[in-house]
This record gives structure tokens, sequence and C-alpha cells, in this order.
């Protein structure tokens, strides 16, 4: 490698899970000697993380690489991540990449910079994923109000759609004494609130004979962390002690994201879900019961091999009978070596499309509903940054964004508000309160 300090800039695609992956990344090449600039920015190397866990994920890292070296025909240009893992060949057929690493092998990424003379063609390494893949531990820090931790990786589910096992590998973790060791470290940044990440996060413990709800127990003891919350988890894992942890505990925030993907058991037994609608319905009641303001989000896929109108309707109907704040609805993508690819009656991408934008209806339906009920709130708000001009954002404990005017002071701050005033899009603007 030349002594010249070399210009390195980063481009993350995809999962909360991948952004805390690219800083513990970003982190190892400043401490050997790589100055870290803006993907916006001229830079010797440019590294794309990407995402693969959809076709349109597939498009948006094909998108960035080919930018990325039109922009800067003359740079070392890496792809990594789970896109380098399982589209490799794919990715070698772009003129312009000079190295693609594999999900493991990224964390070794320094190794391969000892030349970043531009190759005739890409160096590829990636080795397949096995039980006895290690865990790298990864935070984001330093360039976020929140920062996300990484307690998990991998998963031993089964489902019929999903790519993510042969990317990431089977389900681990570090133990408890280690995530609770980086949250301290995070909180020595100054950083108040802390989403714990992973592929299957409450499958934590699986490789160190711990649990979830022991992690969550630990964390709350470390001090300068105010918020903890929880990405994503599965609705048979979210379990009644975490969610009674939850409710007692103010630093775990009530904000639950429950993976549904359909409201027909039928079809969430052709994707070879862990539960029926009914698990996911009970999970629901509990929390409401508890926490009546707590958020609830919900993932939904449409357009399942096989999904028929009254399937749809059968889903559509269960999401609409559901206390919840809101969903997030994916088309369905088929992916190559998966069961889901090669089912009969795949689903015409026109039936697809109208059955999201109707879903999503549903959903700023339910968020409107959801906003009206919080309306008269006490709220604590953590403040992020200027999104628009004169405004700073934030989110409240339950997954409100809010607004206020924009006061550089507030950022990182965590202050009280009341939810009483509504923009003429529906957005809450609170007054500033230091």
């Amino acid at each position: 490698m030349s002594e010249r300090l070399l210009k390195v800039a980063f481009h993350t695609l995809g999962c909360k899970l991948n952004f805390s992956e690219t800083s513990a990344i970003s982190r190892k090449m400043e401490e050997s000697g790589f100055r870290k600039v803006d993907f916006d920015d001229k830079a010797d190397i440019y590294v794309i993380h990407g995402c693969t866990v959809t076709e349109a994920a597939d498009k948006k890292s094909r998108q960035s690489i080919k930018k990325t070296i039109r922009r800067s025909p003359g740079a070392f240009i890496i792809v990594a991540g789970c896109y380098a893992q399982l589209r490799h060949k794919e990715i070698a057929g772009i003129k312009g990449v000079d190295l693609i690493l594999g999900t493991n092998e990224k964390y070794d990424i320094v190794q391969y910079l000892d030349d970043i003379s531009k190759r005739a063609e890409p160096e590829i390494h990636n080795v397949g994923m096995n039980k006895k893949s290690l865990f790298n531990p990864s935070f984001s820090g330093g360039d976020r109000t929140r920062a996300f931790l990484k307690i998990q990786d991998g998963c031993d589910y089964s489902c019929s759609y999903c790519t993510i096992p042969m990317a990431r590998g089977r389900s681990r973790n570090q133990p408890i004494a280690d995530c609770v060791n980086d949250a301290r470290t995070i909180a020595g940044k100054g950083i108040k609130e802390i989403v714990l990440t992973g592929v299957n996060i409450g499958d934590f413990g699986k490789s160190t004979g711990e649990t979830f709800y022991e992690l969550l127990q630990e964390l709350i003891k470390v001090e300068g962390i105010e918020r903890y919350r929880i990405s994503s988890i599965e609705p048979n894992l979210l379990t009644g002690e975490i969610i009674e942890l939850v409710e007692k505990n103010k630093k775990i925030l009530p904000h639950f994201h429950i993976p549904l993907q359909s409201g027909s058991d039928r079809i969430l037994a052709k994707m070879r879900r862990r539960y029926t609608r009914d698990t996911f319905a009970d999970k629901v009641m509990m929390i409401r019961e508890k926490m009546p303001l707590a958020g609830i989000g919900a993932d939904i896929i449409v357009g399942f091999p096989g999904e028929t109108d009254d399937d749809f309707r059968e889903s559509y109907e269960f999401m609409e009978s559901l206390d919840v704040s809101y969903l997030h609805v994916f088309s369905y993508s088929g992916r190559d070596a998966t069961p889901a690819s090669e089912m009969p009656e795949q689903t015409d991408n026109s039936v697809k499309h109208h059955r999201s934008k109707t879903l999503q209806g549903l959903s700023e339906e339910k968020k409107k509903k959801f906003h009206d009920k919080c309306r008269g709130m006490n709220v604590e708000v953590l403040w992020e940054t200027e999104e628009k001009p004169g405004y700073i954002s934030g989110f409240t404990g339950n997954y409100i964004k809010v607004y206020s005017e924009y006061d550089s002071m507030l950022e990182g701050k965590i202050t009280g508000h009341i939810l009483d005033r509504t923009d003429e899009n529906g957005n809450f603007i609170v007054k500033r309160k230091l």
C-alpha cells in the first residue's frame, strides 16, 4: 500500500445490520491508516456494501456500482456483503469492479489492499457459509444519533422464499458480556439510543446458551444509554416475559416490529413460517393490554406464489382487524435456489402491484388512527438532524416521527413534548424545548 494516506468512501444498501457492519469495517480501515471521506467526495477506494434480499435490492446495488464506476473510473472499486456473497458472478461481469468480498471476507478488507491498481478482472473472495462461520461484532457510531448494535447474525429458519441463510449462515451471536461491553463503548460516545439488530434477534443465545430476555436484562443496567429499541422480532420468539419487561422498564422503548408476511395460514404454511396468524394476533393483543399506546409494525409480503384473491382478501381483513400502527409492504421477489422460486402459480407483477397499493393504503389508515390515538400524549423525542429546511426531526419512544423548528442544540438530545399540533400533511410539529 502506498505511504500516501488513501481516501476511502462507503455506500451501504439494505438493512440496519449492514449499516452497523459498515461502521465496524470503516473503523478498522481508519485504524489501519486510511482516511474516511463522504461517498460523494473524491476517494481512492469506494466500498459498496450491497444487499440482495429482493430483485429490487439487486437492482439498486448494480446501479450504485455502475454509477460509482462512471463517476470515478480510476478509483479502486470494492463490492462487499450479501450481494457479493450470492451474486459474485453477476458482479464480476461489471467492468470496473476490482475486488469482491463475501460475508466473512469483508471484515478482512485491509489485507486485500496492498495493491490498489485497477484490475483487468476482479479478485473474488467469498467462501461458502457453514456451521462454523464466525460472529463478527459490529456497531455503528460517530455518524448517527442512534447506534445500531449487532447482537446476532445468520438464521436457522428455512423460509421458502429467503436466501439469508445462504448469504449469512447459521444463527450465532457473541456472549451477553461482549454485547454489554459494546453498549458501554457506545455510551462513551455520547449516544443515547441503541437499536438492537441482527437477522433473527429473538434467536439470540443459541450459540452461547443464553437468551434475548437475559440480554435485555443486562443491557438496561448500562449507564449512559437511555433507550433501547428492538429492531424486529419474530412473533413466535416474542415472549410474554419480553413484553412484560418492556412494559416495566422505561429504557426499552414501547415499539415492536413483528414480521407477519401473510394473514392467511395457508400461505404462511407455503412460506414455511413457524407460526399461525393466531400467534401474531395473540402477541398484538398482549402488547395492547399492557401498553395501549405502544407502536406496533408488521411486515407483509404480497403476491407469494399461489396467493389467490381469497388468500389476499383474508390477509387484508386480518390486518384490518388488528390494532397495529403501520405496515411495511413488500412484493414477493423470486430468489434463485429457493423453493418458492420453483413453485407453480407465480403471481403476475400487475397483481402484486395492485395488492401492494391496497395494503399501503391500509397502512396509511392505520398510521393516521394511531396518531389520532396518541394526540395529547406526553412523549420524549430523540432529535436527529435537519431533514427539511428549517426543521429538525426525531422519533418518540413509540416510533412516531415528529418535527420542530431547527436548532442545532437539539441534535442528539432527548426532550419532553406534548403531541398536540400537526401540519397539513398530518405530521406532528412540537415546540422547541431544551
